[in-house]
């Protein structure tokens, strides 16, 4: 039988889901504050791994157009109001996580046509990029799922 249909409860999957997907999407939050701030000490330590020095990375940054860096925005807050909304079980989840989607491949458009100076090895950007098109495309079907389902209202 569907635990979803017919209760006034959330199943429990939504909290696991919702509070994961939350914990998930802040980092991503993070990140890009931590990128518009120009925080030196934060960009060093997600960028020196790659080969690449921290001023490399916060021009990079600052140097995106408005559209890019709009487009990025609007993928990091859609999936973190996509998961405070599943938490809420409020229906308008599924759109925050679809808002999302286009934020991120108009930002991944972006940065894959103009990636950072001197990256020479993109294949663990490419696996993380990869990871979080996964992540936010199951997050969104879960979202619509539990709308169908009458879990989010």
């Amino acid at each position: 039988m569907d635990e979803t249909v017919g209760t006034n409860q959330a199943p429990w999957h939504l909290w696991v889901v919702g509070i994961l997907g939350l914990l998930w999407n802040g980092f991503g939050g993070y990140d890009y504050y931590m990128s518009q701030t120009a925080n030196e000490e934060y960009i060093a330590a997600m960028t020196e791994p790659f080969g690449f020095e921290a001023e490399v990375a916060t021009e990079y940054f600052a140097s995106f157009p408005l559209w890019a860096d709009a487009a990025w925005a609007l993928g990091v807050w859609g999936s973190i109001a996509g998961s405070v909304l599943l938490l809420l079980r409020s229906r308008f989840a599924f759109h925050a996580f679809v808002a999302s989607i286009i934020g991120l491949v108009v930002a991944m458009f972006y940065q894959f046509g103009n990636p950072i100076p001197g990256l020479t090895d993109s294949a663990m950007t490419m696996i993380f990029t990869a990871c979080i098109v996964i992540l936010i495309l199951l997050q969104t079907w879960y979202a619509k799922r539990m709308t169908v389902g009458g879990v989010l209202r």
